[in-house]
């Protein structure tokens, strides 16, 4: 059942898979739903053809979706802005809602994205507050692979917010028959959640490809929810978050789907092909190849023992073996769980 919520104008930044599964998501709900991006021939073509060809083929884009190539337009009516875009590209998209000079006044911003700004570490949630000053953010994450949901399969998410209201307005307005919304004020784990659970599936994907079987997927799991949870903690979430929809709930879906960008990543080094020659063969942005040094970082600057991590950083960025990155992880010395 289509929550009773009042209908509200959205704001999608982004034109990938999630964007427009969200955007289609909303629409279904009774929201008015306008679109942006930066690539605005991308835009005229969602416009014109009612389909992403690119990123969500098959999946048919309802009428009411407006496409918006003006940033300033497109938030200008929003009550609702939800960030959509690569981590990679996040900040630039904020300055430029900066540069708008539009009125952010009661805007709630929401990220669902699922990585770690590079250079500085910091959390998609930071970098809008760095851009945009003091507005309303919340974070929408969770086990949520984009084909699925805009098939309308059952799928569960979290979205958090400092303010409880604030993540209360979010589960209303995102809840549907198909997609369950839980609360949560535990920003920082449930943002921390989906880069850190990338790692681990990379990992599970070189396992896949070495030819390992579920023992060894299980171990990678178990023991990288550990390693998720030691950081997790650290930089200031609560543990229960970690055994959650944004914990364990992401990390299985990541690790073990078949289309998960992450674990196919992790396959495709394991058999030789390198991390660069990947990202240039593949459209969508595979977030667990550039978080995984971002990671590496934090889990130096805040003491934490990550050896998962640790291993895959070794690989992707020291040309380490895949073979003897695990020997290496198999070799540790001996000690309670």
């Amino acid at each position: 059942m289509i929550s009773k919520i009042k209908k509200i104008n959205i704001t999608i930044l982004g034109d990938g898979a999630w964007a427009t599964t969200l955007a289609i998501l909303l629409s279904k709900n009774n929201h008015n739903v306008v679109v942006w991006s930066a690539f605005g021939e991308h835009l005229d073509e969602l416009s014109k053809e009612r389909e992403n060809y690119k990123y969500l083929p098959g999946i048919k884009i309802p009428k009411n979706i407006i496409f918006e190539k003006d940033i300033n337009c497109a938030i200008e009516n929003s009550e609702i802005v939800v960030f959509a875009i690569p981590s990679k590209f996040f900040r630039d998209v904020a300055k430029k809602i900066k540069q708008s000079k539009s009125d952010l006044k009661g805007k709630v911003f929401i990220s669902v994205a699922k990585g770690l700004e590079q250079k500085t570490l910091k959390r998609m949630t930071e970098i809008i507050k760095d851009e945009l000053g003091n507005v309303q953010t919340a974070v929408l994450s969770g086990p949520s692979i984009a084909i699925e949901v805009a098939q309308g399969l059952p799928a569960l998410i979290v979205a958090a917010a400092k303010n409880h209201d604030t993540a209360k307005k979010i589960q209303d307005i995102f809840s549907n028959d198909y997609f369950r919304v839980y609360t949560s004020t535990d920003v920082i784990g449930v943002e921390l959640g989906g880069p850190l659970k990338n790692i681990i599936a990379v990992v599970a994907g070189i396992s896949d490809g070495l030819g390992f079987g579920s023992n060894a997927k299980a171990a990678i799991l178990s023991r990288g929810l550990a390693e998720i949870q030691r950081l997790g903690l650290k930089m200031g979430a609560k543990t229960k978050t970690f055994i959650g929809l944004a914990g364990l709930g992401d990390l299985s879906t990541t690790c073990i789907s078949p289309e998960s960008r992450n674990r196919t990543f992790g396959e495709r080094i394991a058999k030789g092909e390198k991390m660069d020659e990947i990202i240039k063969s593949t459209a969508s942005i595979i977030e667990g190849a550039t978080t995984a040094e971002a990671v590496y970082q934090l889990s130096k600057k805040y003491k934490v023992d990550m050896p998962i991590t640790e291993q895959l950083y070794q690989i992707l960025y020291k040309n380490k073996l895949p073979q003897k990155a695990i020997k290496d992880l198999m070799g540790r010395k001996k000690k309670p769980e």
